[in-house]
């Protein structure tokens, strides 16, 4: 089951990546892209399962230790745990980055390869992604007629 829901946490976050890196002008991207709540059906996966770990993580979390933290990680659930929390955690970013890219016209070819490293590595592609929207037009006005 820890299996299943490994993959999962991937494949609840995969639509929402798929409209923003293949359909980022189709207005529905930017609706859908534009609630928070796109994060839900990966974090409901996170809950399923930290809840039967919880017990381990809470002290880990609160009170870390690398050590602590390898030992947890050592069993599948958490590890899996942490992976869906990563996993939503890189959608919010993309969500953010896809939004942001949008209202400052960023061209959705430059924004599709930082839309894919922000899947792999989301640390990695925010500052890329900050250093091109520097170099970017300035955004939409708010309201433009």
């Amino acid at each position: 089951m820890t299996e299943l829901l490994f993959q999962l946490s991937f494949l609840a976050a995969a639509p929402f990546w798929a409209l923003m890196i293949a359909a980022p002008t189709w207005a529905r991207t930017r609706r859908i892209a534009g609630s928070p709540l796109i994060v839900l059906p990966s974090l409901a996966v996170c809950l399923v399962l930290l809840a039967p770990v919880l017990g381990e993580v809470w002290p880990v979390v609160t009170r870390p230790t690398l050590a602590g933290l390898t030992a947890l990680v050592a069993d599948p659930r958490a590890l899996a745990a942490l992976w869906a929390q990563v996993i939503s955690w890189d959608l919010l970013v993309g969500r953010w980055i896809y939004l942001d890219g949008r209202h400052r016209r960023v061209h959705p070819l430059l924004m599709a390869p930082i839309l894919v490293l922000t899947i792999f590595l989301s640390p990695l592609a925010l500052p890329i992604y900050l250093a091109v929207r520097g170099w970017t037009t300035a955004p939409l006005p708010a309201h433009h007629d």
